[in-house]
């Protein structure tokens, strides 16, 4: 098991925007990867209610588990490696997630055997090295929807934000509250239970 604070900055941009973007820094089709993200939560929307997130990613043939869960200076992430075999059953069966991550759910208040396989958001992504941080073009398709954003991810917060909120006016592009990916997801997944 493996634990990481994760610092970004997200804005959502329309496709044009995005295109933009893609030129400015010459990105083409070739050097975006596709990497889909599995989400589970209780029926009940327990790690949601929490602010909490909870997905397995295959990226490259290499799965692995990842928990979300907030932190005074971004996200905590605590990662745990799967065999696709894994991966596979807990998105059938649900029953047998592993011990350390189990344990990290409980501390939540959390138990995993009500956790259930919502979906899966599938994101191609680039990514380049800018100025002191990784610059994440992302476009996301899941359930009935899908949009497009930028990341930004750092070590430090204070000059993360000025280079992001930076790009963000050389491009004219405004500054739009994104909440990420997997909270996207679910408000989407909630909107579409609460119409059945």
């Amino acid at each position: 098991m493996k634990q990481e604070i994760e610092i970004e900055f997200k804005n959502l941009v329309n496709k044009n925007e995005f295109k933009k973007l893609l030129a400015y820094f010459q990105l083409t089709d070739r050097d975006f990867i596709m990497q889909e993200n599995h989400y589970f939560d209780t029926n009940d929307f327990q790690l949601k209610s929490a602010g909490a997130a909870l997905r397995i990613r295959n990226k490259n043939g290499k799965f692995v588990l990842t928990l979300k869960q907030p932190h005074e200076h971004g996200l905590l992430e605590t990662h745990i490696d799967l065999t696709e075999s894994e991966a596979q059953e807990l998105m059938t069966e649900t029953k047998n997630f592993p011990t350390e991550m189990t344990a990290a759910l409980q501390r939540l208040g959390i138990s995993s055997s009500r956790l259930a396989y919502f979906g899966t958001l599938k994101t191609y992504r680039a990514e380049i090295e800018y100025k002191s941080g990784l610059l994440v073009f992302d476009h996301s398709f899941y359930l009935d929807t899908d949009d497009v954003e930028i990341e930004y991810e750092v070590q430090d917060e204070t000059q993360g934000l000025l280079a992001f909120e930076s790009l963000l006016q050389d491009f004219s592009i405004p500054k739009r509250n994104t909440a990420n990916k997997i909270k996207r997801f679910y408000d989407r997944k909630y909107q579409l239970l609460s119409e059945e």
